[in-house]
Parts: structure tokens; sequence; C-alpha cells
């Protein structure tokens, strides 16, 4: 009699009898093929009776085999057939090596696993700092210095490093298993034949179920991810999946491999890529309720009602290109940009978060997005072709790598320009490794089949750029001690509070006057304090962030603050510029802002003045 409990579980399972099996299959001819673990050694081929079938699903439970010593696949006829509901495979191939369906043998992996009291973090996203990584390229370069590079183990020893970056969530490439180095192809458009190469990345249909075991240092690749995330979790770090769908994957399959990561492996979130994914279904899982979705938009009328309030817990967050691409061309200075640059950097969405970036995986690095006009993809073989051809960047007055110590200091500035406007945005700032310290891809913006130099990060850029990285940790740790950065909903540019003083405000040449002509390029920005919480409870401090993207210098305006209080620079990108002393700053409230450059100053104490929270600025006017 059929046992209905585990007849609609896919693949392979540990029951008291011994090892259930189920399969989907076209042919009536199909069964198992039981290998010694470790060996390849064929043990037995196992047809599935025909009696033991419902549809096209075949079920039979196996007994006299320990599944901690064999592996395992399917076949149809004479074909094998690997495991897509596979847990784990057997690491019979180091990364990169060619793989046929034979050295795909799936294990049978211990279900248990002792997670101690680990807990999901469960990051708002106001507060979280995400930083994108390659499992692989993240720690293989040999600067690493790691123990098994890499691998899920190595990532696990640079936890600290991210830690005091300031981290506090990982966007993990695919690290489901794929068959990395595809076949020969021909493009019929061209007629042109591409030999086999590697799909470093892993955007095509996976295992989803099962750890990549190639990035994996020991012998058990479910075990050592496991151990990656829950020392993830220990240091109050979450771990954020992308999942690549094509079409033709089926909405249960994909749902089942969400669900099983969250409650196998307490993976924190997913960010979801493919077309036709069944989205809306995804969002209203009640089981994914805590985890967070990423996804290039949400119908949130569907997900939520039409007339939903404000989500006070938000799980979901839009992840699309329109921050990169707006603020990519204020960034280098292009006309008519500067109303759109302010609104995304304090947008944020009802019912979701958004994330920010200037740079991703795909495209052009924060260093080659200030050293390249031009993408450089000729290492792809596809004559450089592939890629984006708009990456709206700007080689700073020379193509690629340079000596011109002018040059070089100006992409250094403008990375941290960017950095800046980053870090002062509402929403969620996210970054890809190595861009805290100035890491290249040598132009190009689409090494998807590049597993080298080109995509490992060098960690000895960091001791390159050290002020670069240096820069990074600042602001990381200025949006961690400052609310009036972290906001849970968006700006409403007046003064909710009858305090005085809007949450947010814009200047120019003149104190809440700004001037949005398409040939203007600089802008004024003030986080009022009184709409945040400091690093010490109580009510935090103002900021100004001065912002010129123009050629030339300009003046903006510093407003006044309350009685008692007095702005301090804090932070100049353009380290020629002469800083003006606290005092000239106070009785002057102009400031010169250099060419490409970014100024942020603070609101200190004046003990010279008496304190009076909700005073009007005598200079102020209408905002």
């Amino acid at each position: 009699m059929l046992d209905y409990r585990t007849f609609t579980l896919p693949g392979a399972h540990r029951v008291s009898e011994g090892i259930h099996f189920s399969y989907a299959s076209q042919s009536p001819d199909c069964g198992v093929l039981l290998y010694k673990k470790g060996t390849g050694e064929l043990l037995e081929r196992i047809p599935f009776p025909q009696d033991h079938r419902i549809g096209r699903i075949y079920s039979m439970t196996v007994k006299g085999y320990s599944p901690d010593r064999i592996s395992y696949l399917f076949y149809e006829g004479e074909q094998m057939k690997a495991d897509p509901y596979a847990y784990a495979f057997e690491k019979s191939k180091k990364y990169g090596e060619k793989k046929k369906t034979e050295d795909l043998r799936a294990l049978i992996p211990e279900e248990e696993y002792d997670w101690g009291d680990d807990k999901n973090p469960m990051i708002p996203y106001e507060d979280a700092i995400i930083y994108g990584l390659h499992m692989r390229g993240f720690t293989a370069h040999a600067s690493s210095k790691v123990t098994g590079k890499g691998t899920f183990y190595g990532l696990k020893q640079k936890i600290p490093y991210l830690k005091e970056l300031g981290v506090t969530t990982l966007e993990l490439q695919p690290i489901y298993e794929f068959v990395e180095l595809e076949e020969e192809k021909r493009d019929e458009n061209s007629h042109v034949t591409y030999p086999e190469r590697l799909n470093y990345w892993g955007y095509k249909r996976g295992f989803y179920f099962a750890p990549k075991a190639s990035y994996c240092y020991g012998d058990d690749p479910v075990e050592e991810c496991r151990e990656m995330i829950r020392c993830l979790h220990e240091n109050n770090m979450e771990a954020v999946l992308q999942f690549y769908f094509p079409s033709e994957v089926l909405a249960d399959e994909i749902i089942r491999a969400l669900h099983y990561w969250v409650l196998a492996y307490h993976v924190d979130g997913f960010h979801l890529m493919g077309d036709r994914l069944p989205i809306t279904s995804i969002a209203r899982d009640p089981l994914l309720a805590d985890t967070k979705i990423w996804y290039y938009d949400f119908d949130t009328a569907a997900i939520y009602g039409e007339h939903a309030k404000a989500c006070e817990t938000k799980n979901l967050a839009v992840f699309r290109d329109d921050y990169c691409y707006q603020m990519r061309r204020f960034l280098k200075g292009d006309d008519n940009v500067l109303p759109g640059a302010l609104t995304q950097m304090r947008q944020i969405p009802m019912h979701t978060g958004k994330i920010n970036f200037f740079s991703n995986y795909d495209g052009f690095t924060l260093m080659d997005m200030v050293s390249y006009d031009r993408k450089h993809n000729e290492e792809n073989g596809e004559d450089n072709r592939d890629g984006r051809d708009v990456n709206l960047s700007w080689n700073c007055g020379e193509e690629g790598k340079t000596r011109k110590k002018k040059v070089v200091s100006l992409r250094i500035r403008q990375i941290e320009n960017a950095l800046c406007m980053l870090f002062f945005s509402a929403g969620t700032p996210f970054v890809f490794m190595g861009d805290e310290f100035g890491r290249s891809q040598n132009g190009n913006n689409n090494p998807y089949c590049q597993d080298n130099e080109t995509t490992w990060m060098n960690w000895r850029d960091a001791e390159r750029n050290p002020e670069l990285l240096s820069f990074f940790r600042m602001l990381s740790k200025l949006r961690r001690e400052h609310g009036v950065l972290r906001r849970k909903s968006e700006a409403r540019i007046m003064d909710s509070l009858s305090c005085g003083y809007p949450d947010l405000s814009y200047h120019g040449k003149y104190a809440w006057r700004l001037e949005t002509d398409g040939f203007l390029r600089c802008a004024g920005i003030m986080y009022c304090g009184y709409y945040g919480t400091g690093k010490d409870g109580g009510e935090d401090d103002f900021l100004y962030l001065g912002i010129n993207m123009y050629w030339e210098p300009q003046n903006l305006a510093l407003p006044r603050l309350p009685q008692g209080r007095k702005w301090k620079l804090l932070v100049q990108t353009d380290e020629e510029q002469e800083k003006e002393s606290d005092e000239s700053v106070s009785e002057n409230l102009t400031i010169t802002v250099a060419p490409r450059s970014v100024r942020i100053f603070i609101s200190v104490m004046d003990e010279s003045k008496k304190t009076g929270k909700g005073k009007l600025p005598s200079d102020r006017q209408a905002f």
C-alpha cells in the first residue's frame, strides 16, 4: 500500500524502513541507480514498480542500504538522470571541470542539524547595509589568505572583516548546485559557434535544493553551508540568496525550494530573478512572511489590498536600476538631472523597501564607473558585443589604468562622492564586493564567464587604496549612529512635529531656496535631528550634505540652526580645498563647495550661546 505522506515528496528521503524515492517520468522504464559513495561504483539498478505510480510519479522504498554510504541517479531507459530535487551532490569534480550526468550523483544528507539557539536577525531595511558577493570570487584570490579559498568556509573566515565594514546583510550570487561549464552552442542568427565556456555567475536552471558542492572546502556541503549561515547569525548578519528561475520552472517547484532553504538552512531572504514568477503568491505566502523577498516590482494592491496602510514590518523590497542610472548621470555632471537625483535620494515606497546601488555584479564596478567610458569585454570572446552599451560612466579624463595623479585623485573623489550620496539616501544602501576599496574588472561589465583575477576580489587593493576603505567605514559608522539617515518612511518635507524645521529640506545659493534649472548640478540637503534618534538614544544631530557635481566651485547656504547649536565640518571629499574654521562657518553661513565634491556638516553645541529647541532661524523663508 502506498504511503501518501512520502509519495508526493520528490527525490530521496530517509524513512524508518530504508530510503524512499519518488520521481516524475515520461517513460515507464525508469528507476534508481545506486552507487557506492565516493567511488562511483554501481551497486544496483532498481526499477520502479508499475503498481507504485500515480499519474507520472513513480515511488518506492528501498531497503538494505545505509543512506550515508550511497549516492544515486535516476534512469529512463538507457539515459541517466540527475535528481532535480536532490539535497546534495557528491564532490566529484573541481570547480570549472566538465561534468557529465554520471558526475551528478546525489547524496541523502542527514536532515537533523543542531542549530542551537540560532535566530534570524530580521534587520529592518532602514538599518541594513547590503554587501553583494560571489561565493567563489570573494576569497578565491591568494591575497584572501583564508583556508579553503572560494568556499563557504572561506567566507566564514571573512565575517569579522564584513562586520567591521558595518555590513548587516550579505547577498550571495547563486550558491545552489549548477553545471558551470556550458556546452558548445551556435548562434543561428549570426552563424557563430561558441565553444564551451564557463557560466561563472550561475544564472541558469539549477538544482535548487542543493548547496553547490564545489563551494565546499570539506566533504559535506550541507553542513558547511549551514555553519556559515549560523556564524553570520551569531554576528547579527543576514544571508539573502539569489535564485534565478527561467520560465520553464513550475511555480510549485519555486515555492517548494524557497520553503526548503528557509526551513533547512535558516536563510533570511531571497533575491528572485527571472520572468513570470508567481511573485504575488510568494509575497503572500505565510511561511515567508518574515523572509526578505527582493524583486523588480510588486503589485502591492494585489498583495495587501487596494487601501492598505503602510506596512509596519516590511519584508518585500524593490531591487532595480532606477537609482543607479539616475545617480550615475548626476555624478558625472549631466544636464537636467538634479530634481530626479534628489527624488531618488529621498524615496521610500509605502509597502516595500527600496535597495539603492551605484554598482552591482552586472555592469561596471565603482572603480570602473569612474575609469572607463566604454565597456571592454573582449576577453569574453563575443567581440565586445555582450554586456550593456549604456553605462552612464565617465573615465575622468583618460580611459582605463593611468598613473596621472590628477586623474587618479579625481577618480577616488568621485567614488567618495558616490558613497556619500548612497549612504545619505533613504532606502537601503547596497555595494558589491571590493567597491569599498576600488576593485576593478578592467572595464569588463559582463564577466559572466570569467573565473580569474577579473572577477576575483584582490584583497591587496585595500592596501593600494587605504583612504577609500577608511572612508567607507566612516560613512557606514555615520549612518549607523544617526537615525535621521535611516528613515522608516519617506520624508514629508514639512514641519510635521511643529518644531520649527521640516524633516528634510533643500538649499541652494540661499537657504531654503533651491533652484533646479537644468544647468544646475549642486544642492544642499539638511536632515533635521528632531526627526531621528542619535547614537546615545536621544535626539539626533542636524546633518547637512552639500553636493556640487559641477566642474567649477559653487556656493551653498547653510541654514541657521536652533539657538545654542552651530555647524561643524565633518567630511569633505576634496582634500585640497581649504577647510573653514568652525567660527567662520557659524558667522558666514555660506560655504564654497569645490568642483565635483561633497561636504558634510554636523550640528554641535555652541557653549557660548544658550540652547533653545524650536526657535525659528532668522533667515528662514517658506519651504
